[in-house]
């Protein structure tokens, strides 16, 4: 994988498409002047999206089919707002295991965050209703599933966000995820529930992971280490934790992490609020964390309405 800083530069104007071996023909993608970030490992923390413009490119393989794709994303500014426009499709291959539910197939997403995020009077909650964040390779977050113990078939069905036993997708159920915690919803959009297991080295601690994303509120997503106030470069730590005793309902037995009702947030226990995000040399931030809530626990600041699904 090759280590890449994105900086600053005009942005170039592409047409999205992608190049599925299976449909015989491929989308008009003017990708010569696009910058390449197949496999690419990010370097950068500037916190600013607009530090990102550019257009970029990717090649990536679905494994299991042995079908091809091209990937497409711009990034652009008018100074007071990013806007990212993709087709979806990862920087890196994807669908090792096969599991997919539906077939992998190119999108036409726009998804547009302030470029000067604040936090807002209260967090906002998560919920079905929007899309969590986008990474710096066009693919979004979708952290809840829409599935909860005893409603519909399990993995589909459960709207309504005060149904309590919601399942947690990078829990203990099978969730037909890759090894990059991704799957495809009912469309073929491909998404994370957890984190990309791409675009930074999560075994490399020797320095502050980059902004790999934003979410939806503006703020960066950084991967998962940072340097404390003591100069030490670790890995951030989520403030949740497993809620302890057996549970009093629904599907009984001991919290495992099957359900996020098995988590609760404790204040001070870890590096995190409960949003998962945290200050560091004056920008806040979420990061990756290794337990729940994986990426975002709720919104500091306020989701922009692109990101709602409908």
């Amino acid at each position: 994988m090759r280590l890449f800083t994105l900086l600053p530069v005009l942005w170039i104007t592409l047409v999205f498409g992608g190049c599925d071996a299976d449909s015989g023909t491929a989308d008009a993608l003017d990708s010569v002047d696009a910058l390449d970030i197949t496999d690419a490992v990010l370097t950068s923390q500037n916190a600013n999206c607009a530090s990102y413009v550019e257009a970029y490119r990717a090649d990536a393989t679905d494994l299991a089919e042995g079908r091809s794709f091209e990937g497409a994303l711009t990034i652009e500014t008018d100074g007071a707002t990013c806007t990212f426009s993709s087709n979806a499709i990862p920087n890196h291959d994807f669908n090792d295991a096969g599991s997919f539910a539906t077939r992998v197939s190119t999108q036409s997403q726009v998804y547009t965050i302030t470029a000067t995020p604040e936090f807002a009077a209260a967090r906002t909650t998560l919920s079905l209703d929007y899309d969590n964040a986008v990474l710096l390779n066009g693919v979004k977050v979708d952290l809840l599933a829409a599935g909860c113990y005893g409603v519909g078939n399990g993995h589909h069905g459960c709207h309504d966000m005060g149904t309590p036993w919601r399942y947690d997708p990078m829990g203990t159920v099978n969730f037909g995820t890759d090894a990059h915690n991704a799957h495809t919803q009912p469309d073929g959009t491909y998404h994370y529930h957890g984190n990309p297991n791409a675009l930074f080295d999560a075994a490399d601690g020797s320095a502050p992971s980059p902004v790999i994303g934003f979410a939806a509120d503006g703020f960066p997503i950084f991967g998962t280490y940072f340097r404390d106030e003591a100069g030490t470069v670790r890995k951030a730590a989520s403030s949740y934790r497993l809620k302890t005793g057996t549970r009093p309902s629904g599907p009984g037995g001991a919290y495992d992490g099957t359900f996020v009702d098995d988590y609760e947030y404790v204040e001070g226990a870890g590096d995190l609020d409960a949003c998962n995000g945290m200050v560091v040399g004056g920008v806040y931030g979420y990061f990756i964390t290794e337990g729940y809530p994986h990426v975002l626990g709720c919104f500091t600041g306020t989701p922009h309405a692109s990101f709602r699904k409908f």
